[in-house]
């Protein structure tokens, strides 16, 4: 039975047509689709393997490597000369945390408790815990700036009792004392008779407070009413502000608490966070696109306004009293301590830091901090935040251990807390969230482009197949005339 290829051709015209329109609808339902996917997979819900794991236990190995700044000449100092410091480092700790205590809430919302523990990693390191640095004596050089408004006599008796304690300017401890704390009979005596001066109770060091701590009692939001609010804290501690600081923008609890974050973020879209150990609430900005094991990203970094001061960042006041730009005032959640924070190495600060100290040389790959987020789900790709803990020092008159200590503000250490997510975890939200939306993508414009390839086709097959028949019953025609025409003639002779 002979083919009709008209029909042929008007059969793949309509199949084509239906694959256009096929597509075309998938185009639109397709991004539906994938949405929903993402917010399947984003909102903080137990009965979500995925996004519950992701959150609840971080399975994502997270370091702190910490850098301290070692005292080259503490004679010179109390005489008034310049710091020689000399970096050492790094000392890498794993950090493990898991969040305990989960409770959810009626107005989609869930409490929790997140522990942290630190962990030597030898290998990782530089050095031992056994390496010994020499740093400013917080307990000597940061009380005599708390106590320098007291009466002289007053002072005359604290600089005998931090000689009766053996307690001078410098400590010249290991690594493992400075971190996690050392035995001193000054601390065991202010405790005894002064409880509550000092923030810990038991062991003096930089990091004793951190290890096996929880950050607070934080109650966030789900994402399951509304999904532009998932990770969003709405609580810490109780408190949906805070009080250290002296204006209520400066006290706002503002963003996430630091893990994930809203997805379908856009390149205008910051990262706001609340970090206890800062005592405030920060903010991120796009930087660029990236790419990272074949996942989009965007890079988030500091502002160069983070830690201005008031006077350059009218916004920033009321975190003053304030000193030079790229300083954070801590003390008014430090016990009064005269603590600063900054960038490593005053990064992105006022250049007159570099000048009072020597042996610092910023640079935005090693000091400067980044997240890097896959824009479509919020969840950190890449994490690297970078902190400098600095203390104020100056000659106090009547504390003879302060010397003629020239005023500065003293880099002690600085510490980056790092992570990225790799094996299984990388494999699985790979595949879930970035090659199946690929992948429905890809279908959505393949069906267009057969649909239209089909129709285009099929359309010039059946026009040739009408002009065929056409000609062909011309020529018939004609042919046809051309037979007559003798008999014609032959009947006429």
């Amino acid at each position: 039975m002979a083919v009709n290829k008209a029909t042929v051709a008007t059969v793949f015209i309509v199949a084509g047509a239906l694959s256009l329109v096929f597509g075309a609808v998938f185009l639109f339902v397709g991004r539906t689709i994938m949405a929903e996917q993402i917010i399947k997979n984003t909102v903080i819900d137990p009965k979500n393997d995925l996004s519950y794991t992701m959150w609840k236990d971080v399975p994502v190995p997270f370091f702190m490597s910490v850098y301290f700044f070692h005292v080259l000449n503490p004679k010179e100092i109390l005489k008034g000369e310049k710091p020689m410091l000399e970096e050492r480092g790094p000392y890498v700790y794993r950090k493990t945390i898991r969040k305990d205590n989960i409770t959810f809430h009626s107005n989609f919302t869930v409490s929790y408790r997140e522990y942290r523990q630190y962990h030597f990693e030898p290998t990782m390191s530089a050095g031992s815990e056994s390496d010994v640095i020499m740093i400013p004596n917080m307990l000597v050089l940061g009380a005599a700036v708390m106590l320098e408004k007291l009466p002289y006599l007053t002072r005359i008796l604290i600089s005998t009792t931090f000689k009766t304690f053996e307690e001078g300017p410098f400590l010249n401890k290991t690594v493992k004392e400075l971190m996690w704390g050392y035995d001193s009979k000054l601390v065991d005596f202010l405790n005894k008779y002064l409880p509550g001066m000092l923030p810990t109770t038991g062991k003096f060091g930089l990091f004793s407070e951190f290890n096996n701590s929880n950050t607070g009692l934080f109650t966030i939001n789900t994402g399951q009413d509304d999904i532009r609010k998932v990770h969003k804290v709405d609580s810490w501690n109780g408190l949906t502000e805070l009080s250290y600081w002296r204006t209520p923008e400066c006290n706002m609890i503002n963003g996430t608490a630091g893990q994930m974050w809203p997805p379908f973020m856009t390149r205008e879209s910051t990262l706001p966070f609340y970090s206890p150990d800062a005592c405030r609430s920060m903010e991120l900005v796009y930087q660029r696109d990236g790419v990272m094991n074949g996942i989009p990203l965007y890079r988030y970094v500091a502002p160069k306004t983070l830690f201005a001061n008031g006077t350059d960042y009218s916004p920033n006041e009321g975190f003053c009293p304030c000193r030079q730009s790229g300083l954070l005032n801590v003390s008014t959640c430090r016990h009064d301590s005269p603590c600063f924070i900054s960038h490593p190495h005053f990064f992105n600060a006022d250049p007159v830091l570099l000048d009072y100290v020597q042996g610092l040389n910023p640079n935005e790959d090693e000091h400067g901090l980044f997240i890097d987020i896959h824009p479509q789900t919020g969840v950190p790709l890449n994490v690297s935040i970078r902190l400098q803990l600095n203390l104020y020092m100056k000659t106090v008159a009547g504390i003879t251990e302060t010397g003629q200590i020239s005023e500065v503000v003293m880099p002690m250490i600085w510490f980056e807390e790092s992570g990225y997510i790799d094996g299984p975890i990388l494999k699985t939200f790979h595949t879930n969230l970035v090659i199946l939306p690929t992948v429905m993508e890809s279908m959505q414009y393949g069906f267009i482009v057969l649909g239209l390839a089909t129709v285009l086709i099929a359309s010039l097959m059946l026009h040739r197949e009408k002009r065929n028949k056409h000609d062909g019953g011309v020529a018939s025609s004609s042919t046809s005339t051309g037979e007559k025409d003798p008999l014609l003639q032959d009947n006429m002779d």
